[in-house]
Order: structure tokens, then sequence, then C-alpha cells
């Protein structure tokens, strides 16, 4: 086994925990920066594979802006975990099974027959050349994507500002 592959296999294993650890917990603030730690894993995941470029937009995109406004949305919200059961019965065996199925493919493209491989090209590309494919061919779905991250900014400012009615001292005074 090469350094790679363990650096591979590490970077795996530190995804998969710190996403379980996102998943499975209830402070909002915790889920938050676990997902950070798993897109730092992943950005860490690309840059091993060769794609720096997707490892630095991992970071600056996922990590760095997405993370920090869910992270608002979290406080604006003020979130507060209940002390009930994270998932139902009924929520677990889908998911059980699901996650075996995807275990077992997994399992199956692992062991796989060492001849049966095929070469991959490898595909080179400067980020300007990227940008440019990018924003000539799929300039519709961008839009379509921001006008939908527009849209829940609104939501979640909409949603943060409910006005909640207190007691004013005049209707103190009244009810004396």
């Amino acid at each position: 086994m090469t350094i790679y592959s363990l650096i591979f296999y590490v970077l795996a294993l530190f995804i998969l925990a710190t996403t379980a650890m996102a998943v499975t917990r209830r402070n909002m603030v915790h889920v938050v920066i676990y997902l950070i730690f798993s897109f730092f894993g992943s950005a860490m995941l690309f840059y091993l594979l060769g794609a720096p470029f997707l490892a630095a937009l991992e970071v600056i995109i996922y990590a760095g802006a997405i993370m920090v406004l869910f992270l608002f949305i979290v406080i604006m919200m003020k979130f507060e975990g209940g002390r009930h059961r994270l998932f139902a019965p009924g929520q677990w065996i889908p998911a059980a099974v699901f996650g075996l199925v995807y275990l077992a493919a997994g399992t199956l493209l692992v062991s796989a027959q060492p001849g049966s491989r095929t070469v991959l090209k490898t595909a080179r590309a400067t980020p300007a050349m990227f940008g440019r494919y990018v924003f000539q061919t799929h300039w519709l779905s961008i839009e379509i994507v921001s006008l939908l991250l527009l849209v829940a900014l609104v939501g979640a400012l909409f949603l943060g500002r409910r006005t909640k009615k207190y007691a004013t001292p005049k209707s103190i005074e009244d009810h004396r």
C-alpha cells in the first residue's frame, strides 16, 4: 500500500465520521461545524486526486460561503433542540435498507476483477477554460440556482424576523 492510498483511506474515514456526526447531532451549530470539517476533508481528497481547483472551490464555496450562510440561518431562527428522539423508527428502516444497498454496491465495485478495469483519460482544464465552458453552455442552470439561493435567503430572513407578541407595560397595568 502506497502513502497515497493510506492518505486516501484516512481521508475517506474522516469524511464519513464527520458527516455521520453531523447527521446525528441535535445542536445545529455543531452540525454546521461537523459539515465544515467534512467539506475540508473532501477538499483534501480532491487535492490528493489531482484537482486543486476543485479543492479550492470546495473550501471557498462550501466550507466558506454556504456554511456561513447556514450558520447565520441557525442563529437567526434560534433553533432549540427538543428532548424527543432524533428519528422515528419508521424512518430508520428505509435509511438502513438504502445504506445496505450502497454498502453492497461499494463492496462489489471495490472487489471487482482486476482485469475488468478500464483506463480513463485524465482531463486537464485550466480554471479559465472551465469557467468559460460552464458559463457559455450552462448559464441558464447557474441563473436558476442563483435564483433559488436568493429565494432561500429571503425565506430565511422572513422566518428569522417573525415578530412575537410581548406584553406591553400598559396591558400589564390593565390586568391589576
